[in-house]
């Protein structure tokens, strides 16, 4: 090599041994180590800022959003309400053992960690991506906020925000307020948020009954709800959850929650298989629309109740409820051909069972599915009671000590004029109605002028009473002041009026007379809020003496008139039948010492948009309140009864109640009334009765209440004919019959 190759080898290994040393002065351990820090400092700093910057924020949307439950009286589940199924319940109603079970199952470190555990997290991935099992790496805190104050969006965001929210909640908020949070948003599967709405669809208790065997599982559901449900897992998921379970319950043990012998005597608990939501198909949604209505009257709005939360205990009871649904169904529903039938397709039954000495709605009927008919029948006021009214006038006769014509006392013992079409006497509105098939009684008593439901005695007796007392005496038991015009024609219950509102009239007179004001609504708890409903007054409406004898004419009504479908000897009952004009609707209102019910058919057609007539339902020929109202009325109150009672009615004071001497050839029908299916006495008129006009039709006065009509045939009373477009079926009243301008 020459002096110049040497020069060149030389300067070239200058040149390398620089380089290197370049790199290692770049590369020093201080300026490694002070790069490091600097990096920390500055994420630390990154950090920092934040914490700073982030806030916790207000809880989401779905976080908080709760359903409502309907519960019967003796607190199981009717029906739930809202778009999530989810009741948020304070800790204090878990079980203590059921809180260590998740926080076993989750996060054991819960009690002593500052929200964020990262050793876990690390664990967890670690497990994940090793095959050893899916394991939550959040912490309790992390899974909390997440689900409350966050979404589920797998973003590096979102877990930035979620590590440093978790810090600030650890700080602001206790472990116990932190675990409810857990526990109340967490999804558990089959439609369920939160542990309550879990606890009823897994094994159909409340969170307060779960125990630690339950509690184990529910917290191993968490960790995949739809894979590890029990009835819809796949083998390899049972294995799955069984094993989550055990390891849930080895964790307990290991923090002493439970103890290795407790530990071994406890089995898997297989859950209950899933059932549907309890939504407001069949009669629950006629009962909750019910109880909503009373609530908007309590204070609890529409707007409190789609905020959810509550929970809504009734006053129905279960059995009496499904003895009701089962009465219906029986005694009416299975005769009908709905699909093939004009006439049964627009029928409509509805139904109100009270206790009489509370006033709580014991059962309901609205219809026959609430999904199908909106319009409750329990409750629509649209239709008249008809003669079920006519035990009101009685007691308004008695209440205000009222006389006939003559006189005399008006009492069970009273007789009356019973001709067809006889003009009241004593009003300034014309009135002469006319009795079933144009049927004359003649001298006839009260009480079988209420036996038989005679139209012109009754007529007659609000006349002497006046229509204004006895509306007055109609609305102190209850009846609305819903089209309650004061003419002699109401005596017929033309006025409009539900079940719900007889009932509570009927209840009146079964409990001698103390108001009776049906509610259904037994308690309303919020987390938040106690409502606690307004206790019905029970003032006096009428003297025991009048509703006592109202009662004792009743009881003749079942013994031996219109109400004989309701007869036997397995109870003691009251009540009165009814059938509005041109059969529209169809009712029985009776009770027994412990048990008010009113059951009416109403006559549907141009879908709800008009009444018309019940005739032919069931091909039965003419409806009336004594066929099908009648024997749903029996069978039900046999049941609700649990099959009779001995129970009877204690009658104290009961006014001028013996029923008289058997009646003489002249008390009886002209024409004796043949045998049918269908009760023979009286019920409604079969055409419109007619009224006259004094400036028209000049008559001769009818002889008084209470004497025989003469032995020569009277003076007959020129007809009018029947009003034109009388929609509403009722006996209808001459428009300016007394002066008045047209109704």
């Amino acid at each position: 090599m020459g002096r110049a190759d040497a020069r060149r080898a030389q300067a070239q290994e200058s040149r390398r041994a620089g380089k290197s040393g370049g790199i290692r002065r770049l590369f020093t351990w201080k300026k490694l180590l002070g790069a490091f820090f600097g990096i920390v400092l500055l994420g630390m700093g990154a950090f920092g800022a934040l914490y700073l910057y982030v806030d916790v924020p207000a809880a989401n949307a779905m976080a908080e959003r709760q359903s409502n439950v309907y519960k019967y009286s003796d607190g199981t589940v009717l029906a739930r309400t809202g778009k999530v199924n989810r009741q948020i319940i304070d800790l204090a109603e878990v079980p203590k053992e059921v809180q260590h079970a998740f926080v076993a199952a989750e996060n054991k470190s819960f009690y002593k960690d500052q929200g964020v555990d990262l050793k876990g997290t690390t664990r967890a991935l670690f497990n994940t991506v090793s095959g050893k099992g899916k394991q939550g790496g959040s912490t309790i805190t992390q899974q909390y906020v997440k689900n409350y104050y966050l979404t589920q969006d797998p973003t590096v965001s979102r877990k930035l925000q979620e590590l440093v929210i978790s810090l600030k909640v650890d700080q602001k908020q206790s472990k116990d307020e932190i675990l409810a949070g857990y526990i109340n948003t967490a999804y558990y599967g089959r439609g369920a948020s939160g542990i309550q709405a879990a606890a009823q669809a897994y094994y159909g208790v409340d969170a307060k009954d779960l125990n630690v065997s339950q509690g184990a599982y529910l917290a191993s559901v968490l960790q995949a709800p739809s894979q590890y449900d029990w009835n819809s897992a796949t083998p390899t998921g049972k294995k799955l959850v069984k094993e989550r379970w055990a390891y849930t319950l080895r964790n307990m043990v290991e923090m002493k929650w439970l103890s290795p012998s407790e530990k071994a005597g406890l089995e898997f608990p297989a859950p209950q298989k899933p059932k549907p939501a309890q939504g407001l198909e069949g009669q629950r949604g006629y009962l909750v629309e019910a109880a909503n209505r009373e609530l908007e009257k309590q204070g609890v709005t529409e707007q409190d109740r789609e905020a959810g939360g509550w929970t809504f205990t009734l006053t129905v009871d279960k059995k009496r409820q499904k003895a009701l649904e089962k009465s219906v169904d029986e005694q009416l529903e299975s005769k009908l051909d709905r699909e093939g039938s004009k006439i049964d397709a627009g029928v409509q039954a509805g139904a109100t069972s009270v206790d009489p000495k509370t006033g709580k709605v014991v059962a309901l009927y609205g219809g026959e599915d609430y999904i199908k008919h909106y319009i409750s029948n329990a409750t629509r006021q649209d239709y008249q009671p008809a003669s079920t009214f006519k035990p009101l006038v009685l007691a308004s006769a008695l209440e205000n000590e009222s006389t006939t014509q003559s006189g005399n006392l008006i009492g069970l013992n009273t007789v009356y004029d019973g001709t067809s079409k006889r003009p009241v006497v004593g009003s300034d509105t014309p009135f002469n109605p006319q009795n079933e098939d144009g049927r004359s009684y003649g001298p006839i008593s009260v009480q079988k002028a209420m036996n038989s439901s005679v139209n012109s005695v009754f007529a007659q007796m609000i006349v002497d009473v006046t229509p204004a007392k006895a509306k007055e005496t109609a609305l102190a038991l209850g009846v609305p002041d819903k089209n309650f015009p004061e003419r002699p024609a109401v005596s017929l219950g033309t006025m409009n009026a539900s079940t719900w509102d007889m009932a509570g009239a009927y209840a009146t007179l079964d409990n001698h007379g103390r108001k009776v004001t049906p509610h259904i609504v037994q308690s309303a708890e919020h987390r938040d809020r106690t409502v606690t409903p307004e206790k019905p007054k029970r003032e006096q409406a009428i003297s025991r003496a009048s509703a006592d004898t109202v009662t004792k004419a009743l009881t003749g009504v079942v013994d031996a008139g219109s109400g004989s479908a309701a007869n036997t000897s397995a109870y003691d009952a009251a009540g009165k039948t009814g059938t509005s004009e041109d059969n529209k609707s169809a009712w029985f209102a009776g009770y027994t010492p412990e048990l008010t019910t009113v059951v009416a058919l109403f006559g549907e057609g141009d879908g709800g948009r008009k009444q018309v007539s019940l005739t032919g339902t069931a091909n039965s020929g003419r409806a009336n309140g004594g066929g099908f109202p009648a024997r749903i009325w029996a069978d039900y109150t046999l049941g609700a009864l649990g099959g009779g009672s001995d129970k009877t009615f204690d009658l104290q004071d009961v006014e001028r109640g013996e029923v008289p001497p058997p009646p003489t050839p002249s008390d009886t029908p002209s024409e004796e009334p043949t045998e049918s299916e269908e009760p023979t006495p009286s019920d409604t008129p079969s055409e419109s009765p007619s009224e006259t006009t004094p400036s028209e039709t000049p008559t001769t006065p009818a002889p008084p209440a209470t004497t025989p009509p003469p032995t020569t045939t009277p003076p007959t009373t020129p007809e009018i004919p029947p009003l034109p477009g009388d929609g509403d079926g009722r006996p209808g009243e001459r428009p300016g019959g007394n002066g008045a301008p047209p109704q």
